[in-house]
């Protein structure tokens, strides 16, 4: 993960970031997202943290392209700072996001509290939610079904769903990072931002829609409303809230193991009919 944050800085507001040509034949929408995250973070002072990004995914990344990344500083007040930053492949923009920072001011401390029966990551198994083959997916020459290949970084992350199912769902599932990272609020939004987009086109299907579909993120927003740790169990949830036409909307959380709400997520996606399963 610090490798895939650490970024370039070509010019004032300019920053390269690596893209390996690894895993799926196109870029995880939410490690493109996580970079972008990261370029704004180092444009604004360190007395103000994200408390919410908006995104759009426009169009593919591509694998061993560089990624540029272009920041534009449209404000900075005395409690809050806000960036844009268009991250770009060849001369074509494939991501924008606008990012918002606020600087600490003391409230009241309120979340709704996390729903009872929720096993804890201690008494869940480690599962591989990629590289499997699903008894349903189609089989191929040697009779076979195809084993669904994950985002490159997604074996860094321990993942511990509470009831996955052969429907490959991953939602709700316990999540950290496997190896620790240092101590920086930035990296660990960054962080959250990169796992907040994993399998969430599948937790958009709503659950008597067909099994047969395909899907893209079309847009993102995280709300972080506590300092968190990526590195610690976060349990993960998403769920459907609508389907209309070819699109589906979610809408997930980030629990601390204690049951404090850290961050809040709403994702829309395109879903269209394929004739196959979806991969996770």
């Amino acid at each position: 993960m610090l490798e895939l944050l650490d970024l370039d800085a070509t010019a004032p507001d300019r920053f390269e970031a690596i893209t390996p040509a690894e895993g799926p034949p196109r870029l995880f929408g939410g490690q493109v997202a996580a970079q972008s995250l990261r370029a704004t973070t180092l444009t604004v002072p360190d007395d103000r943290t994200v408390h919410s990004l908006h995104s759009y995914f426009i169009r593919p990344g591509r694998p061993g392209v560089p990624l540029e990344l272009r920041v534009e500083r449209i404000r900075d007040g005395r409690s809050f700072a806000t960036r844009r930053v268009t991250a770009v492949q060849g001369d074509e923009a494939i991501f924008v996001l606008d990012a918002s920072f606020h600087v600490h001011e003391d409230g009241h401390d309120w979340s709704e509290p996390l729903a009872p029966g929720v096993p804890g990551p201690d008494e869940l198994p480690p599962r591989e939610l990629f590289g499997r083959r699903p008894p349903w997916a189609p089989k191929d020459a040697d009779g076979k079904a195809p084993r669904f290949r994950g985002p490159r970084a997604a074996s860094l992350f321990e993942l511990r769903p509470v009831n996955m199912g052969e429907d490959f769902s991953l939602h709700p599932a316990w999540v950290r990072l496997a190896e620790p990272i240092p101590d920086d609020p930035a990296l660990h939004a960054c962080a959250l931002t990169y796992v907040s987009d994993m399998a969430v086109v599948r937790a958009a299907v709503a659950p008597d829609a067909s099994p047969t579909w395909g899907g893209a993120s079309l847009d993102h927003a995280v709300w972080f409303h506590r300092p968190l740790r990526v590195d610690e169990w976060l349990l993960f949830s998403a769920s459907p809230l609508t389907n209309h036409g070819a699109r589906g909307l979610a809408r997930g959380s980030f629990h601390a193991a204690d049951g404090t709400l850290v961050a809040s997520f709403v994702q829309e996606c395109l879903l269209r009919s394929t004739g196959m399963p979806p991969p996770p």
